[in-house]
């Protein structure tokens, strides 16, 4: 039987903080491979939870949920690949990007950070708690701003539609981040936490907000916390 990870919120800090010219990087605790929750208690019990409280969360959940949305569970020898990942994608060409919007983890200063899934870490790209601003980006939906952090999804539909072409932008894409949020919801719950996925917001709002280059497309807002 399948068994999710659970972490009390009373877990020591275990990531490293390290500077690199400008950049502010955390390199994450090492993900938990086994749990005392089973996958069929964790189906049963997922729900989207839209009410946080503004603590309970810890950067070792930060760590587990980023993990389980896109970590490498099988690290390649060829220089060229990723590897593979928490979650299936398409040809393994992995196109979604995955950001934390960070407003309240103790140790984790506030701010948006880009999940680098090959070393599971995490690098600040917006020295400022943005979750107000996304907040009025996502029409105004107040669990963004309740939620001690949010797991952000964007898209650069390059890496996968120059292999499957329109198919990969207009299917493939939308099933690894179907994926990739299940994912979410079950460590989410697992942990003990909530999380709603969140598809209606402003686009060019939201682009804004968390600087995307260009080339990335947002796609969801995945407030996570301790539900109310």
């Amino acid at each position: 039987m399948l068994m999710f990870t659970s972490a009390s919120a009373q877990d020591k800090q275990v990531f490293t903080k390290i500077t690199e010219g400008d950049q502010l990087i955390y390199l994450l605790a090492s993900p938990s491979l086994k749990g005392d929750i089973s996958l069929e208690e964790t189906i049963n019990s997922r729900r989207s939870r839209r009410s946080f409280a503004p603590d309970g969360v810890t950067d070792i959940h930060l760590s587990q949920i980023l993990w389980s949305a896109y970590g490498v569970t099988k690290p390649s020898t060829n220089p060229q690949r990723s590897g593979l990942r928490s979650a299936p994608s398409a040809g393994a060409r992995y196109p979604l990007e995955i950001y934390a919007v960070v407003g309240n983890v103790p140790g984790i200063e506030p701010g948006v950070y880009k999940y680098d899934a090959l070393q599971h870490r995490i690098i600040r790209v917006i020295a400022a708690d943005v979750r107000k601003e996304l907040t009025s980006a996502a029409l105004n939906q107040k669990m963004v701003a309740d939620a001690p952090f949010s797991v952000f999804y964007s898209a650069i539909y390059s890496r996968i539609t120059d292999r499957y072409g329109d198919r990969g932008r207009d299917r493939y894409v939308c099933m690894d981040l179907g994926h990739s949020a299940q994912n979410v919801y079950l460590q989410a719950e697992a942990l003990k936490l909530g999380t709603c996925a969140i598809g209606a917001f402003n686009d060019e709002m939201v682009k804004a907000v968390m600087l995307l280059p260009e080339n990335e497309v947002p796609l969801y807002i995945m407030p996570i916390g301790k539900v109310k």
